[in-house]
């Protein structure tokens, strides 16, 4: 499709679509760290870069090189809405989709025919967006689409139609600060709207199919350098999260869906049809939306960012190192904003939808469900690419990452988090993904105590060491109230179970040096569990002082202020933080748990709040 060559283009089938897609992955993905620089609409959250380019990769993963025209549309169609990112990812997905559906059958397609196809294709996009607004990608879509559509019916050549229209979308982006007073403030041009043009240029420049694959993944590979927005902007968000499903049922009921999303929050996006449905919203309660539409089908897929973590990182770092953990990591909401902390949640299969670790499930909801479901819910690791997107955002904003990942021998969380950080690291990021040998409150504690080393000014190998020495001196011990959640999560067997309650059998569990969980003891009454607990913290306090403590709890804050009033007591001083447990945690522990998790002084680095080994 090169103008440059003067060479005709008098048909389009599917094998052409797909290099024209990849050549203009290559040209967003070349240009992603600039597209989230200047990304202020509707949120200045920095990564419509990252996920157009997300989309349109996966898109190329997922659907290969197809004779037909129609059987690449609908290949490319159903994987844009499988992995369609952000507001620009949605609205190309719902244009995808409405092509597929406006040219279904066609083998191949003359200019004319594809310009029609295209144009009615347009409103697709339009109708996906709850409150459309001009000035954004839909605004320059819809005039390069009118502008190509005309030019095909006279020209019928797609390479001298794509070259003319181009000059047309270029004036439609030159325009959009005129329609929208935030990218005028800013003095930008909107950034997916800017992505699609350099989509479009990138097709416009194609000159051959070799080698544009590994384009694609040199311009991927770029290490991404991004400097602030000149112009005034504003940082203010409507809601905290944004939040995106992917939902499979039958007959799903598109408008009431809609119609609930933007009685939650706005930025409302819902592409697909009655089978498969993706949706967008910026909401502040995430785990209330995806456990009330779980009623109308099975989640495929969930996927949420902190927009105010996301900000701290474009324009309010607190320290060059990016520190995170996954959400095994029990520690409260208040301290991870304090100290920017960012975080990866795991996975919670509930009949066949994965739910989102503290995220779009809390541990007072997962203990609601637990009456109602059929199957016992599991837990999973992140998937490879929750890991990859999330340590490549990271990347792209701060000079190095310290990711505290849960024990490895209790959770694949730190494999996969090593294997995502392994091509970041080949390009020259640094990165150290560290495997804490704990869970739950320990590691949390950890957290927080790295936290405070980077706020006192600890540089990122200082950091790294520092945690290699706290980690051997941070217990845990949980208090579990009955077997039965052990039995129904396959932790322990029937017959044990049955044994234990009879004799009601209170077990104390805790984590070995390797980070494997062991039985660290039983008692026969809640009390006496308690004592054994007390009694096991005073003889870690009498080995060497207690640095730090914490308490955590499945539903069960009476014990927790309980162990409260006792462990002040007992080492004069109050914990760092009580807090409840993540619905993961809980699906061993079971309700009524309680843990207290401590970490002693370093005799070689006693002080406290100091770089060098606070």
């Amino acid at each position: 499709m090169s103008p440059k060559r003067q060479v005709k283009v008098r048909y389009l089938d599917g094998r052409r679509l797909h290099y024209a897609f990849l050549a203009g992955a290559e040209a967003v993905a070349r240009d992603r760290g600039e597209l989230n620089r200047i990304n202020v609409f509707p949120v200045a959250d920095g990564d419509t870069g990252t996920n157009l380019s997300m989309t349109l990769d996966h898109i190329l993963d997922e659907s290969g090189p197809h004779r037909s025209l129609h059987g690449a549309l609908e290949g490319i169609a159903q994987a844009s809405l499988a992995g369609a990112r952000g507001n620009s990812g949605m609205i190309l997905a719902q244009l995808l989709n409405g092509m597929a559906a406006e040219l279904r059958g066609e083998r191949a397609a003359t200019a004319p025919a594809f310009g029609s196809g295209l144009l009615r294709a347009v409103p697709h996009a339009y109708s996906a967006v709850a409150k459309p607004v001009e000035g954004t990608m839909l605004t320059v879509l819809r005039v390069w689409a009118e502008a190509f559509g005309n030019l095909c019916q006279s020209s019928r050549d797609f390479a001298e139609a794509l070259s003319r229209s181009l000059e047309q979308a270029h004036e439609a982006l030159r325009k959009t600060p005129e329609q929208l007073e935030v990218l005028r403030r800013g003095r930008v041009v909107d950034s997916g709207a800017q992505g699609l043009v350099r989509f479009l240029e990138g097709i416009a420049g194609l000159t051959g199919r070799a080698h544009l694959r590994s384009a694609l993944r040199r311009a991927k590979s770029i290490r991404l350098e991004t400097t602030p927005v000149e112009g005034e902007i504003s940082t203010e968000l409507t809601a905290r999260y944004c939040a995106e499903g992917y939902l499979a049922g039958n007959a799903l009921p598109q408008a009431s869906i809609r119609a609930y999303l933007e009685q939650q929050g706005d930025s409302v996006i819902v592409a697909g049809g009655e089978e498969r449905l993706r949706f967008h919203l910026h909401t502040d309660h995430p785990e209330k939306v995806f456990t009330e539409l779980r009623s109308h089908g099975t989640f495929l897929e969930q996927k949420v960012d902190d927009m105010e973590r996301q900000q701290d990182a474009l324009y309010r770092r607190r320290s060059p190192v990016a520190l995170g953990t996954d959400s095994i990591a029990d520690i409260p909401q208040e301290l991870l904003d304090r100290y920017q902390i960012h975080l990866l949640p795991l996975q919670v299969l509930v009949d066949g939808s994965a739910f989102l670790d503290r995220v779009t499930l809390s541990p007072g909801q997962l203990f609601d469900l637990l009456e109602r479901v059929e199957e016992y819910p599991t837990s999973s690791q992140p998937t490879a690419r929750q890991a990859r997107e999330w340590l490549e955002f990271l990347s792209t904003h701060y000079e190095s990452i310290v990711m505290l990942a849960v024990s490895s021998p209790i959770s694949g969380t730190y494999q996969t988090l090593r294997q995502a950080a392994q091509p970041l690291m080949d390009e020259g990021h640094k990165i150290a993904v560290i495997d804490t040998r704990l869970n739950s409150a320990a590691q949390g504690l950890l957290v927080l105590k790295a936290a405070e080393a980077l706020d006192a000014g600890a540089t990122h190998e200082e950091l790294v060491a520092s945690i290699d020495r706290w980690i051997p001196r941070t217990r845990i011990f949980v208090s579990v109230a009955t077997f039965e959640y052990m039995v129904r999560g396959g932790r322990v067997s029937p017959l044990k179970g049955r044994i234990g309650k009879y004799l009601n059998l209170k077990p104390i569990v805790s984590l070995d040096e390797q980070g494997r969980g062991v039985a660290f003891g039983k008692a026969f009454s809640r009390r006496a569990n308690t004592k054994k607990i007390m009694a096991t913290v005073a003889e870690l306090q009498a080995q060497a002082p207690i640095d730090k403590y914490c308490i955590v709890h499945a539903d069960a804050p009476e014990k927790a202020r309980e162990y409260e009033r006792r462990l002040t007591a007992l080492l004069g001083k109050p914990p760092e933080y009580i807090t409840e447990i993540s619905p993961i945690v809980a699906l061993n522990a079971g309700r009524g748990a309680v843990a207290v998790a401590v970490m002693q002084q370093d005799p070689d680095n006693p002080s406290r709040g100091t770089p060098s080994g606070s």
